[in-house]
């Protein structure tokens, strides 16, 4: 995709699976409709991606750096648009979307290393979903981001 960087907020994803091999998707707190995703967050200044998702990964579903171990990372950077309405408000109107750097962990802890009800919560509710849960349940500006990813990471699925 041939978009400018400047115009998406650097951004990380992070896909977390078991030893079933199913992924962590969590409900989000701020939508009021049926929709779930993977964890992500906010790259910050002068921040490596690979540390700011540990970062994210600890601040949003309370899982430490030790209980996860990182088995790949996507080539590039994806790219999604947020619709107009939103991209007005959020982030004060400065970006169009975001651009992600997805990395994909095992985790290696129990149910208890597992806390979403942190100081800033993002979601009310988490499971552990098949591959073919992902695509279906997202919200709709993400679903190809998260039919790549699929792709990319399908040798670790």
């Amino acid at each position: 995709m041939k978009s400018n960087p400047k115009d998406y907020r650097p951004n990380v994803g992070m896909m977390i699976i078991n030893q079933k091999k199913e992924i962590f998707v969590g409900k989000r707190i701020d939508h009021p409709s049926n929709f779930w995703q993977m964890p992500q967050g906010g790259i910050d200044a002068q921040e490596i991606p690979s540390i700011a998702a540990l970062r994210e990964m600890d601040e949003e579903v309370g899982i430490k750096k030790n209980k996860v171990d990182l088995l790949t990372e996507s080539k590039d950077w994806y790219y999604y648009s947020i619709p107009s309405d939103l991209a007005k408000t959020l982030w004060k109107g400065k970006y169009k979307g975001q651009r992600q750097k997805w990395f994909l962990y095992k985790f290696k802890g129990t149910e208890k290393d597992i806390n979403i009800h942190t100081e800033h919560p993002e979601f009310s509710d988490y499971k552990w979903v098949t591959k073919d849960f992902l695509v279906p349940n997202i919200v709709p500006f993400k679903k190809k981001i998260y039919e790549k990813l699929l792709l990319e990471f399908k040798d670790y699925l």
